[in-house]
């Protein structure tokens, strides 16, 4: 089986690639990114590299043939921009015979009435892959908890450790980036089709319980306060973080790389537990079970969000 995976050059996809390299045949690996300086740092390794522009569907047909199984990994931006993109990258797939989309979801996209930013496009690209000729694997990943790492060091550092947010009493399984990485190069590996995989973590939490995890482990005094939406809108514009991803980040947003229309309508989701989704996939899919918050505060340099690419450059 060839599985194909795009974004390499991104984050989570060289989490992903690292993952097929140690686990999958190179001979039935392709590795894509949308221009060749995305696939640099791979010109060493024996595996197959194609050039992915999502803005460019003939040329997306041509890189996608041949391939059994493409992981498809949710685009940065939010909005028509990233429905385009993904509706083009599929479309190209169909037409190159591709046989099973394996695709980052997110936790909640099968809430009934759910309403955020983030998750509405995938709600809508989750329905749309069911209309076509494709198997498919959705993972609904749970909120990275290396975002709410990044949250927690600016509480410490920029907030008087105070860290205000309005996700309230709302529960969710923080999970690692790596693990959803894992998670995703697993389902590739697997037989598995035509399904939903929740990947969560290993605990089923509230904010304020997650801040006393981290503060036992760091020796931090961090306490968390809520605050209303209208209040977490007014904390992120007074730090220059955009509404939307058409919009630059500010160097005074450093520990949030996302839009606040996202994490304020994200963090209403939480709070009124449309987001406390918490099973063992992960463990049934991967043969490990993963890491615990406790850890990753351990290893709190490793777990950082890091930035993100607001554009589809």
């Amino acid at each position: 089986m060839k599985i194909l995976l795009n974004g390499v050059d991104g984050n989570f996809g060289s989490r992903a690639a690292k993952v097929l390299l140690e686990k999958w045949p190179h001979e039935d690996l392709v590795f894509t990114a949308p221009t060749e300086k995305g696939l640099e740092k791979y010109a060493d390794v024996d595996v197959e590299k194609r050039i992915a522009d999502f803005n460019d569907e003939e040329g997306l047909v041509k890189a996608f043939s041949g391939v059994d199984t493409m992981i498809l990994i949710s685009m940065p931006f939010v909005g028509p921009k990233r429905r385009a993109a993904q509706k083009t990258a599929l479309d190209a797939a169909v037409k190159a015979g591709v046989n099973r989309l394996v695709y980052t979801s997110i936790v909640g996209a099968g809430e009934p009435d759910i309403d955020t930013y983030e998750v509405n496009d995938h709600v809508w690209f989750e329905a749309y892959v069911k209309e076509q000729p494709i198997h498919y694997l959705f993972l609904r990943d749970s909120q990275y908890a290396e975002a709410m790492v990044s949250n927690y060091v600016n509480a410490y550092e920029q907030t008087d450790n105070v860290l205000a947010n309005n996700m309230g009493d709302g529960k969710m399984a923080y999970i690692s980036r790596d693990d959803c990485a894992l998670a995703c190069a697993c389902a590739a590996m697997s037989d598995l089709q035509d399904r939903v995989i929740d990947v969560n973590g290993a605990e089923l939490l509230t904010i304020g319980e997650y801040i006393e995890i981290a503060n036992e482990v760091t020796g931090h005094n961090v306490k968390y306060v809520e605050i209303n939406d209208e209040q977490q809108y007014a904390f992120f514009d007074s730090i220059g973080v955009p509404r939307t991803t058409d919009d630059m980040w500010a160097q005074t947003a450093t520990n949030f790389p996302f839009c606040s229309d996202g994490m304020v309508t994200f963090g209403r989701a939480i709070r009124q537990n449309q987001m406390s989704t918490f099973t063992n996939d992960f463990e049934m899919l991967t043969g490990q079970k993963p890491m615990t918050v406790k850890e990753l505060f351990e290893h709190m340099d490793e777990h950082l969000i890091g930035s993100r690419t607001s554009t589809d450059d």
